[in-house]
């Protein structure tokens, strides 16, 4: 898991010792108490302008809805490397502490790469992108008495499969190395085609996956980057790769479209 305050993801890039393969920090080692502190920090002093980022890969889960909150009756989590003694972390407690103190002007893109991860941020509204491209809007505010939305600003939840599905490792993006389907075909797609939209951005990540083959090759930094950082450590436990990607979204307001704003989809901001 990794949590970044920055003006361009470029930054991970240009600092890949950053983040090592084999975490020797004790704080950075991502137990339950870890990412509890790193969602503190990602909106600690967050302020107009600001453009914060949450990538997790890496095991996800569903536990029995307690609050009724649920359209389908369970929670989605993530698993903590000591979640079997620790628990999970649940998606009513996500939205609660990186959501719902989003000031207005600033910007929350989550990018997760985790089975069971199509609502895991619990934003208000979702929309859903099937195999052909075709996207439909879903309202899930009914759902809860309890506000789900940001203080004004605005959270961008890119999640890799819906809460019923898992997703899987593969070696056919990258050529030589187990990735998330998920966060490889992103990366590619924003270094491909900067500015992008958030439609078109989920349409070349679902094409990318689509067309893959057993042994392709993506060169440059961004093959180095990938194994260096997003070598994701989970057992999935699928057998093919789900290429209906969840885009969902909080926000102050909502065009006609639901795309936070006027009706346009709107540019991306993680630029490489």
């Amino acid at each position: 898991m990794y949590t970044f305050k920055m003006e361009s993801s470029s930054h991970i890039l240009e600092h890949p010792n950053q983040f090592p393969e084999e975490e020797t920090d004790p704080l950075r080692i991502p137990t339950k108490r870890n990412i509890r502190m790193a969602f503190q920090w990602l909106v600690q002093g967050c302020r107009s302008g600001d453009s914060l980022v949450f990538h997790y890969s890496g095991h996800g889960s569903q536990l029995r809805d307690m609050n009724r909150d649920e359209m389908d009756g369970y929670d989605e989590t993530l698993c903590p490397l000591d979640y079997d003694t620790e628990g999970m972390i649940l998606d009513d407690e996500i939205n609660a502490t990186i959501v719902r103190p989003l000031p207005h002007g600033a910007k929350l893109h989550a990018i997760i790469d985790a089975c069971h991860s199509g609502t895991i941020l619990d934003l208000p509204f979702v929309c859903r992108v099937n195999r052909e491209g075709y996207y439909m809007w879903e309202d899930h505010r009914y759902l809860s008495t309890t506000y789900k939305g940001t203080s004004g600003g605005l959270a961008i939840s890119l999640s890799a499969c819906d809460d019923h599905q898992s997703t899987l490792d593969t070696m056919a993006l990258s050529g030589n190395a187990m990735t998330g389907a998920m966060t490889y075909s992103f990366i590619q797609a924003l270094q491909n085609e900067p500015g992008l939209t958030y439609g078109r951005l989920l349409n070349t990540m679902r094409s990318a996956i689509r067309d893959a083959k057993p042994r392709s090759q993506l060169n440059g930094p961004i093959a180095s980057f990938i194994r260096k950082v997003f070598i994701t450590t989970q057992v999935y436990f699928s057998n093919h790769i789900f290429c209906n990607y969840i885009l969902h979204m909080a926000a102050e307001k909502r065009g006609k479209n639901g795309d936070g704003g006027g009706g346009e989809e709107q540019p991306i901001d993680l630029k490489l």
